[in-house]
């Protein structure tokens, strides 16, 4: 995008060049220079830096090949067969010079010095996914930066909904949202969801972020899926295979990490299976992030050197339970517990029965990162009761430990 100034009688007219294998010539190797080679090796450019002295940057450049380096100061005719010029330099006389050659030569050129006398502006570029934005506004370069990247936060993060329309692969994700809060997920799963034809979403990932998709987007409440003769991950796992099939962008929406305690390993199986290839996006675990969020540390210098997360959906005398609940005891870590809230009670008595101290420290942090988060302190003895008098509901992270009693935690609500 280009903007009139008061400074030109006329905007520039914004082009993109492409410059793979075509000869550009660099003059001065400063921290301009630093700054304008990474772009210019990435466009597959034809470099020749013209200078006696470069940043260690720009040496390591030419040390690996990137650029070719003439260890000396300009001279008349370097500016020969260039397709783009790029004038860096200290010496005011040498750069008019150069400017100079480029006009008789008709080569574009970049004044780091002298916009007026440049042929060409360099904008404020910034990538994602494919698309380049380039931001002119004459001479405020600022403002440039900043309307730059205001459109590539917006293209990242999927507030700013510009859909590929031409030759566009479908494609199925299964997306880590984190632990609630909508602001906590990856700006690569954000985009996802902003490009998808369908999502298929579980109760616990961020909600308020369906509400953001266009009116096309097909929103699917995994718990209301008609399960059949099939149980309900099959029929999840059915679904996504159905949609991919039909050629649609899918999109998994998970509460977490899709691969802890997420199940999200058994839809990449699926999928493999029907042979439709999935990208995993990682996710913030609530495992870690929910504690951080009620100000309890997992791991403190001093107090705590590992932490331990297990799943509590089933209870420690349940004979389908795969934990050791012994060993848990013995460990002088922290304890992190999802899915346990209804047998807490049981896993408290397990813990002290195998040797772990009813005074232990105990919280439970229900709902999360989330407007409505709280956190009930107890310890293992009195755990069982405090559930109940509180009333504490699912979903919740429950952190055995000392390391409940370190820090700002019971100052964050």
């Amino acid at each position: 995008m280009a903007e009139h100034t008061e400074h030109a009688a006329h905007p520039a007219y914004p082009v993109g060049l492409r410059l793979a294998g075509r000869r550009v010539v660099v003059l001065g190797g400063g921290q301009v220079a630093q700054r304008r080679l990474p772009a210019l090796i990435a466009a597959g450019a034809d470099i020749t830096l013209i200078s006696p002295s470069a940043t260690p940057s720009v040496e390591a450049m030419a040390e690996a090949g990137e650029i070719r380096w003439t260890k000396r100061r300009y001279e008349d005719g370097d500016l020969a067969d260039t397709w783009y010029a790029l004038v860096a330099t200290t010496d005011a006389t040498a750069n008019a010079a150069a400017s100079a050659e480029a006009e008789r030569t008709r080569t574009w050129c970049v004044r780091a010095d002298d916009a007026e006398a440049a042929t060409a502006w360099t904008p404020a570029t910034g990538r994602d996914a494919g698309v380049t934005v380039a931001v002119l506004t004459g001479h405020d370069p600022r403002r440039s930066a900043a309307v730059r990247d205001a459109i590539v936060e917006g293209l990242r993060d999927g507030s700013l909904a510009a859909p590929a329309h031409r030759s566009r692969t479908p494609f199925v994700a299964l997306v880590g949202g984190g632990p609630g809060d909508p602001d906590l997920i990856t700006v690569r799963g954000r985009r996802l969801l902003a490009e998808a034809d369908v999502v298929i979403a579980d109760r616990l990932g961020p909600r308020d972020l369906l509400d953001e998709l266009p009116p096309h987007v097909e929103v699917i409440d995994a718990a209301k899926i008609p399960y059949g003769r099939f149980m309900a991950q099959e029929a999840i796992n059915n679904a996504l295979i159905e949609h991919a099939k039909a050629g649609r962008s899918v999109v998994r929406l998970k509460g977490g990490d899709p691969f802890v305690f997420g199940r999200g390993m058994e839809e990449a199986q699926a999928l493999a299976v029907e042979g439709i290839a999935c990208t995993v996006v990682p996710g913030i675990s609530s495992s870690i992030s929910v504690p951080g969020a009620a100000g309890i540390p997992v791991t403190h210098r001093g107090v705590a050197h590992e932490f331990t997360v297990v799943s509590g959906h089933v209870a420690p005398d349940d004979p389908r339970s795969l934990v050791d609940w012994a060993s848990l005891a013995k460990l002088t870590g922290t304890l992190v517990i999802l899915m346990g809230v209804d047998k807490i009670g049981k896993i408290a008595e397990a813990l002290i029965a195998h040797g772990k101290a009813p005074e232990t420290p105990l919280a439970l942090v229900q709902e999360g990162t989330t407007a409505t988060q709280r956190r009930v302190d107890a310890t293992l003895a009195t755990v069982a009761e405090t559930v109940k008098a509180e009333e504490v509901r699912p979903p919740a992270v429950i952190v055995i430990g000392d390391v409940v009693t370190e820090g700002p935690g019971k100052l964050v609500k």
